[in-house]
């Protein structure tokens, strides 16, 4: 899938340019790098033949350092520390949630709840941009749904958007009957207030609404709020837009709420497996579409197979459902 797989929002500020790495200083009469590694190999050989137990730990030692694929390892406790905790109140909330939501992103303990006891009072007080909008952007497409929620809480509050049932009822009309950009703005703010749990019913109506609407870009928008809502009644919706809606930016968006992003669990993803295996045989599709099912599938299972109908549904009937997917979640 594009670029547009990952969660996004309908507002992006402008980026930073990206630093490169700096310049390479060459030392005029410095040995040369070669014949620096020569001499570093014998001397590890001759050391090897003397000392070879001792040796052969040094040796490890280096090479856990190069492994880029080796297990995780851990580098601390991932705790909040107390230093940070009492410099938090110290800080404006800007820096504030830069700081907690970087750990949150890491699996610092402690700094969801940070977040949590302080998030209300940034409201208003915070920018979602810069290095807050690249965190956002981070913490909104984690492999971790806590982390996803955290990162929903931050926007609600750099968007000034309270969490509760008049919020709602302010951005309904909008949604509804708005301009476009307004709609769309509106859909990505009910969708939040919804996956917080604030009149999650009837925001799930207006979703389900602005997927028939005749615009495609307000389609989008609704997709991409049932995303974030994340609940059960939102399944089979985006996997009728991802099969039916005519389109291609509607049915991708679809596809990847359905596999990765937004806030569907890993067991909710897991129990559409069977209708997208079913939708590789299916004549009606096109080629794209085809392409974003098996993507879809890989995503969410975890499983290296080809684009190939037969290999999937083989892989499912002897699995006989025993198997998980790549997506974490709390199960």
């Amino acid at each position: 899938m594009d670029r547009e797989s990952v969660n996004q929002s309908p507002v992006e500020p402008n980026q930073s340019p990206v630093v490169g790495p700096p310049p390479v200083v060459v030392i005029s009469g410095a040995p040369r790098p070669r014949m620096v590694l020569l001499a570093i190999l014998c001397a590890l050989l001759v050391m090897l033949i003397a000392r070879p137990a001792k040796v052969r730990a040094a040796w490890q030692g280096v090479s856990v350092f190069l492994g880029l694929e080796s297990k995780p390892e851990p580098a601390s406790a991932g705790v909040l520390s107390e230093h940070e905790i009492e410099a938090l109140d110290k800080m404006p909330p800007q820096a504030q949630a830069e700081l907690l939501l970087e750990r949150s992103i890491n699996h610092y303990r402690g700094s969801n709840e940070q977040i949590a006891a302080r998030v209300d009072g940034w409201r208003g007080q915070i920018k979602v941009e810069g290095r807050l909008y690249a965190l956002f952007m981070g913490g909104l497409n984690s492999d971790d749904l806590r982390v996803r929620a955290a990162a929903i809480e931050i926007d609600l509050a750099g968007r000034d958007v309270e969490k509760t049932s008049a919020s709602v009822d302010r951005l309904e009309p909008i949604a509804r009957s708005g301009e476009q950009s307004w709609r769309a703005n509106a859909l990505w703010d009910l969708g939040l207030l919804g996956s917080r749990g604030i009149e999650q019913e009837r925001v799930t109506q207006i979703m389900l609404d602005s997927i028939h609407d005749p615009d495609e870009t307000i389609r989008y928008w609704g997709v991409e709020g049932l995303a974030h809502l994340g609940t059960d009644a939102t399944i089979a919706p985006l996997l009728d837009e991802f099969h039916n809606d005519p389109s291609p930016r509607v049915r991708e968006r679809a596809a990847c709420s359905l596999a990765q992003s937004g806030m569907l669990n890993a067991k909710q993803r897991r129990s559409v497996v069977p209708k997208l295996i079913d939708f590789t045989d299916d004549p009606s599709l096109d080629a794209e579409t085809r392409t974003w099912i098996f993507q879809a599938l890989r995503d969410i299972t975890g499983q290296e197979l080809p684009h190939d109908s037969a290999a999937w549904g083989n892989w499912f009937r002897s699995n006989d459902g025993e198997w998980h997917g790549a997506v974490r979640d709390s199960q």
